[in-house]
């Protein structure tokens, strides 16, 4: 089949999600742009800053629920089960469900005042909710950073010419923040000298790379991660954000104009079969495929950073909503550039082990932007790849440490953020994280689930119909716990005791909110 159909077919679909389905969204949670948003009523130049413009914005929270996620997940969906299964569940996931989890996240926490959703929990369910929730999204950050910041420290080892585009844009962003909070200068301006400063890493990298081993990296990154925590939103995470997102922008923007020019044709099977060594396609396949189609931390992102940063009410959709479409095209670029590379009769099982999804993707991308970015698309995939994968670590630092102020009531930024660098710090380096990282896929989207619950309470509490959050939250919660179910199963009989156990108490989690919420869904509905 041409992909060039395919892109198109999707393209369509994502601008009447975002047109017409947003717009109702909108109206449902009844935008004002004419109140202030807590950036404004709660600034306090620290975490609580209005961005300088949506696009600033939009940066950051681009660059922050993307990260490998909607690259990673497809191409193993696509080599496990097909294309045709992935992209259907990326562009229905992302139109249902997605873009009404970030918008829906995004916009809730505005109108509560920059509230995280577990602290939304509290108001519209119960204190037992919130911290058994909060607890458990910070715990699962604590995995995110450690497991994040080992992966971008062993690229850096693998792959030493992305070190200088990677660590030298930091100085490059803190510089654009200046530029545009203190001296107020132009936007376009700024933006201009961040990324012409950007290309010019990139350069100088590719002749000069630097080399030093993983441990190194890793304590250079956890560094990196304080910092990014503890000063002004404005003056580094912002900017590094709002710049990285152009590296992504290019990269898409390459991919499809290379579909343009090349119209590969889609060689791969579009469907396997149902069973995989990773499960079944469903529900493996929606727990394997998180961002581009949905994932819990989404809201976590939108109700942790950017709801605290947003100017005006108008902007949520664009920034919420749009940014999961956008995402969303990522994938769907993704799934493209896999199965145009592999034809019928490959192990394609054996060829996920051997190259690893970053691989394939690497080769697939560079196959479709060859006419444009000749030899050099292998390599700047892997680049644009890790630049998000930074760009996660640094904003999940954050967030934990907005976390473990709500659960401890500790209100020392410098503390609370040197409390996770050190558990974080310890879990990287002991590498206990790959025995419990197999379960993170679950967990993800639980947290998916739960979040669209809270919606769902949050807008009953406002007197609003729950058809557009209750029925993508019953679907995520059934499909996450079969997935948890059939994940103990294989756990149980491999006698693998931690991650039984981990599965087995995330069900319970599940089942506890789940008891919780329900009699305020039926109460509200019969009133």
């Amino acid at each position: 089949m041409n992909s060039l159909i395919i892109a198109i077919i999707a393209i369509v679909l994502f601008c009447w999600a975002y047109l017409f389905y947003a717009k109702k969204l909108e109206s449902l949670w009844h935008i004002d742009p004419k109140k202030a948003t807590p950036a404004y009523a709660k600034f306090d130049s620290v975490d609580y800053v209005p961005a300088k413009n949506w696009l600033v914005l939009f940066g950051h929270h681009f660059a922050s629920i993307a990260g490998a996620g909607p690259i990673i997940g497809p191409v193993i969906a696509v080599m496990l089960w097909g294309w045709l299964p992935a992209l259907l569940w990326i562009i229905l996931g992302t139109i249902f469900i997605g873009g009404v989890h970030d918008f829906g996240s995004l916009i809730t926490s505005v109108k509560e005042r920059g509230s995280s959703v577990a602290d939304i929990a509290q108001h519209v369910i119960s204190r037992r909710v919130k911290i058994l929730f909060s607890l458990f999204v910070w715990l699962a950050l604590i995995l995110v950073i450690a497991v994040f910041a080992y992966l971008c420290a062993d690229t850096f080892v693998k792959e030493p010419k992305i070190v200088l585009p990677s660590l030298g844009l930091i100085p490059v962003a803190v510089v654009v923040g200046f530029l545009l909070y203190n001296l107020r200068a132009n936007i376009v301006l700024s933006t201009v000298f961040g990324l012409v400063a950007l290309g010019g890493l990139l350069l100088l990298g590719n002749s000069l790379p630097i080399k030093s081993n993983i441990n190194f990296w890793i304590a250079v990154l956890f560094i990196y991660c304080y910092f990014a925590s503890i000063l002004p939103v404005n003056i580094l995470l912002q900017p590094r954000d709002y710049l990285s997102s152009f590296l992504l922008f290019f990269g898409v923007g390459a991919g499809y104009l290379g579909l343009f020019i090349e119209r590969p044709i889609l060689t791969m099977p579009y469907y396997h079969k149902f069973s995989s060594q990773e499960g079944y396609l469903w529900p493996a396949l929606f727990v394997t495929v998180a961002c581009g189609a949905v994932s819990g931390f989404h809201s976590l992102i939108a109700s942790g950073t950017s709801s605290k940063q947003i100017a005006n009410e108008r902007h949520a959709k664009r920034i919420g909503y749009g940014g999961m479409v956008v995402e969303s095209l990522v994938a769907v670029l993704a799934i493209i550039a896999v199965a145009s590379l592999f034809r019928k009769g490959t192990d394609f099982s054996g060829v996920l082990k051997s190259a690893g999804p970053i691989g394939i993707f690497g080769r697939g991308f560079g196959n479709i932007t060859k006419t444009i970015l000749g030899a050099s698309g292998a390599f700047i995939a892997i680049t644009i790849l890790n630049a998000f994968i930074l760009t996660t670590l640094d904003t999940a630092t954050r967030i934990s440490r907005y976390l473990i102020e709500e659960l401890f009531n500790i209100k020392n930024r410098y503390l609370s953020t040197l409390i996770i660098i050190v558990l974080s710090l310890t879990l990287a380096f002991s590498g206990k994280w790959q025995k419990i990282w197999p379960i993170f896929g679950a967990s993800n989207q639980l947290v998916a689930a739960l979040a669209l619950f809270v919606l769902s309470c949050w807008l009953l509490s406002k007197g609003k119909t729950i058809k557009f959050t209750i029925i993508p939250a019953c679907f995520m919660l059934v499909t996450t716990i079969a997935a948890l179910l059939l994940q103990a199963v294989t756990y149980f009989k491999n006698k693998d005791t931690a991650l039984l156990i981990i599965s087995c108490l995330l069900i319970i989690l599940a089942g506890f909110i789940v008891w919780e919420v329900l009699p305020i869904i039926f109460k509200k509905e019969k009133t």
